[in-house]
């Protein structure tokens, strides 16, 4: 019977770490883990033993603590290698050895000057050795994608026949394309006399930009395990997005005809948490886990996903674990779109005379780009641009930060003609900024999301702050510009103190939770 189960082997611990500028400590790997074994993947890649008394730390750490995923460490063709590898993984519930070697031309000729029968021999031996420590091994013919045929033949019938359960075809320089993949997996189901003996994995890198189709391809042609990193993190360009990969065979299973064993709904947190402790942004444009994947600004695809979701969505914001899509709020959205987001608000359709609104709704989105819920509101209560004008001035901001010292604020701000000063100390510049004003404002704040981001290049580019919070009064979303990244958040987090105090204000003169439309 032909296996239709597709084993996810997250290597975000290995290959994607190598992407990084420096090495992540035994805890941030551990929390990584822990975040992979509730995903469901079946495989964490958690570390190179051999490379590092940290590495090893980290791996035996992980096989130690971490229950329902198969724990593996990467091992070169060499005799310590495995052994510390070995070592690092006996704990696990399960435990798998992955060894490799350079099987092209360019890798045995050039960097490890081998005869190939010389290299065949290193397979053999190693895996052998493998297998006397581990029940389950790995094999990997580096480079496999430029190996010349016959000899990759070779390669993996010596490997299976030491006692290799898994075969890894890497395509390590991102070198091929779906077609050339293909025909590579296909030739060794048809060429290899006990293939049927192991289970095919691949492992592409995403040089050229086909890291996931390449992978989809090969499980189309019998490939049966898919190695990939959270985010598509890794070497170079990086690795197949794990994401993607499970989405594309959830949503075109009508294809591909198999199913992984992943918790789809928990791809948004895995991201988001790969993405804080890497310190590697997620592009707003990535498929499945980035800002825009369900986000929706064209005010044509707006309407349609408002009529009917299928319109413009192919999987929903809950299979990956968002609560719901993002209709962005711009000059190019509809007035249909636009009276949909006051109503959710909770205004009654007959107090908003749309025809009206919308054109103050224009007037602000080309001023703004975007209009948040809150922007909405603001519009919604206000009865002229006074009401629009902001309580609070930051006139004076002063920080005092730096090694061996209590990072400390001094803010002075203008309310009603009045100034007020205060000064306030925190566990960082910005920690200390945001505390002095809040002595000023009194507001309770509950900060959720803090980006920060260049918007121009060089030493003095300028950084983009964007908060969003949440008070009593709701959600806010708040942005600061400045050359300096201290301002730019303080600035934000006043515009976020803005936002709540015109609410506050359009609550009082109209009665608490009363909304009046215009």
């Amino acid at each position: 019977m032909k296996n239709n189960r597709v084993i996810i082997f997250d290597t975000t611990l290995r290959d994607g770490e190598q992407a990084l500028g420096s090495s992540l400590s035994v805890d941030q790997k551990l929390r990584i883990a822990q975040q992979l074994a509730r995903l469901k993947v079946d495989v964490i890649e958690a570390g190179f033993p051999v490379s590092s008394p940290g590495d090893f730390n980290s791996v035996h750490t992980i096989a130690s603590q971490i229950k329902g995923p198969i724990i593996c460490g990467l091992a070169r063709t060499v005799e310590k290698d495995i052994l510390s590898c070995a070592k690092a993984i006996k704990p696990a519930e399960r435990a798998r050895v992955h060894t490799f070697i350079g099987t092209s031309v360019i890798h045995t000729e050039k960097k490890l000057r081998r005869s190939q029968d010389s290299i065949l021999d290193m397979v053999r031996d190693s895996v052998k050795l493998a297998r006397k420590h581990c029940e389950e091994v790995e094999f990997s013919a580096e480079d496999a994608g430029r190996t010349g045929m016959d000899y990759l033949c070779r390669v993996v019938e010596t490997a299976i026949k030491a006692g290799a359960s898994t075969i890894n075809i890497p395509d390590t320089v991102g070198y091929t394309v779906p077609e050339h993949f293909a025909s590579i997996i296909d030739e060794l189901f048809n060429r290899v006399p006990n293939i049927d003996k192991a289970v095919i994995s691949v492992h592409c890198h995403d040089d050229l930009g086909m890291s996931t189709a390449n992978s989809l391809t090969a499980v189309a042609h019998g490939a049966r395990q898919i190695e990939c990193t959270v985010n598509g993190i890794g070497e170079r360009a990086g690795n197949a997005a794990l994401e993607e990969i499970v989405m594309a065979l959830k949503v075109r299973k009508d294809i591909f005809k198999v199913t992984t064993g992943v918790e789809a709904r928990e791809l948004i947190r895995t991201s988001k948490l790969v993405r804080d402790i890497c310190s590697m942004p997620v592009q707003p444009n990535k498929a499945v886990v980035g800002s825009n994947a369900f986000a929706h600004s064209s005010g044509i695809h707006q309407d349609g996903v408002l009529k009917s979701k299928k319109t413009y969505e192919i999987m929903t914001p809950k299979a990956v674990g968002l609560k719901e899509n993002r209709m962005n709020l711009t000059g190019r959205s509809g007035s249909h779109m636009v009276r949909s987001r006051l109503i959710a608000l909770g205004y009654n359709e007959n107090d908003v005379d749309i025809a009206k609104f919308y054109i103050r709704f224009k007037e602000l989105a080309d001023k703004k780009g975007t209009v948040y819920d809150d922007d909405l509101i603001t519009l919604m209560e206000s009865r002229s641009d006074a009401d629009m004008e902001d309580k609070y001035i930051l006139e004076y901001i002063n920080v005092s930060s730096g090694k061996g010292t209590v990072p400390t604020a001094t803010v002075r701000i203008a309310i009603d003609g009045k100034v007020y000063q205060e000064a306030a100390c925190g566990d960082g510049a910005v920690d200390a900024a945001t505390k002095a004003i809040d002595r000023v404002v009194d507001f309770k704040v509950n900060v959720e999301n803090f980006h920060i981001e260049a918007v121009t290049e060089g030493r003095e580019a300028l950084g983009r702050v964007a908060i969003t919070a949440r008070s009593p009064e709701g959600l806010f979303v708040g942005k600061g510009t400045s050359t300096d990244i201290v301002e730019a958040s303080a600035m934000a987090y006043m515009d976020v103190i803005n936002k709540m105090a015109r609410i506050k204000m359009f609550k009082r003169k109209n009665g608490k939770g009363k909304k009046q439309g215009l």
